[in-house]
């Protein structure tokens, strides 16, 4: 197994996230840690270098990997960043008063990593490896803790709660459910809702297959459908953060897919702000409403002489 191998499964047992696995951050790590192809880890040592005149040239000298000057960023914003974040690095050890954009900055391995690294391949590996991981906690935890606190509560009308995972497109989702439902379809009920992670986040397939909705493409759905069960209304709308609104041919697409669906429909593009809204303005199909969550109260309906209802 050579050098970068190992250094890819050093941080793996780190608990770095895939992202920081790959091989642009194992030879990171080779380079901090000053390791050449025929080295041993227990000669690793700890030594200020920068990004470009220390660490790029190590990789392109000692292990034939030359990146593009430009590259240098991705080494800040996506190795480096994170190892300073899991106790694998320390920015700017020899000045701690060094501006952000600063040429002289720096990074080193860090003194308690260090230690770890130095038993990789030795029976003091494991013990070295635990005890490292107890105190400095692995980066995929912290990770995953603060993306967990930063989950998008939704509650249906019939009181079941779920989480969306963050973003911008689920917060728009969200609010759909929370701000547009309650002041344009009282009483609603949610038949799909979707979700950028798990795609399907909830599906009432019972209620879906009595409406005539083919629950085997879930897929093409939009984003949220909604069913006003007192006028026989289902709301299909889109969450448009950056595509997706509903346009002609999109239109088209899901009267094909609910040809035996006999409700009234009614096609919403649900937009975070006005700003977002005007970057989509002509591509939105006519006979259809427009929703900002920014503006909560108000529609937009794209037709003077018709209101809010089946197209």
């Amino acid at each position: 197994m050579g050098k970068i191998e190992d250094a890819q499964n050093i941080l793996q047992d780190f608990g770095l996230p895939p992202q920081q696995q790959n091989e642009i951050s194992a030879l990171t790590l080779l380079a901090l840690c000053g390791i050449e192809e025929n080295e041993f880890w227990y000669d690793s040592y700890r030594h200020s270098v920068t990004i470009t005149k220390g660490i790029m040239e190590f990789i392109a000298n000692r292990y034939n990997r030359k990146y593009a000057p430009n590259t240098r960023e991705t080494f800040r914003r996506q190795v480096l960043h994170q190892f300073v974040q899991a106790s694998i690095a320390d920015y700017n050890p020899d000045n701690l008063n060094l501006p952000t954009n600063s040429p002289n900055a720096h990074y080193a391995i860090t003194e308690e990593a260090l230690v770890v690294v130095k038993t990789f391949g030795t029976k003091r590996w494991k013990k070295t490896l635990d005890g490292f991981v107890k105190k400095q906690r692995s980066l995929s935890e912290i990770y995953r803790k603060k993306r967990n606190a930063q989950m998008i509560p939704v509650i249906l009308s019939n009181g079941l709660r779920f989480e969306l995972s963050p973003g911008r497109h689920n917060e728009v989702q969200s609010a759909i459910i929370m701000e547009f439902a309650p002041r344009f379809v009282p009483g609603a009920v949610v038949l799909y809702l979707g979700d950028t992670s798990a795609k399907s986040l909830f599906t009432d397939k019972v209620e879906l297959a009595n409406v005539g909705i083919d629950i085997t493409e879930h897929d093409k759905l939009p984003d949220v459908l909604l069913i006003d069960k007192t006028r026989n209304w289902l709301y299909l709308l889109e969450a448009v953060t950056s595509h997706g609104p509903m346009t002609p041919k999109r239109i088209v697409e899901l009267e094909a897919m609910m040809h035996n669906c006999k409700c009234g429909k009614v096609y919403v593009s649900a937009f975070p702000d006005f700003k977002e809204f005007k970057k989509h303005l002509t591509q939105i199909a006519w006979d259809t409403e427009v929703w900002i969550c920014e503006f909560p109260e108000h529609l937009i309906h794209y037709n003077g002489d018709r209101f809010l209802g089946p197209r």
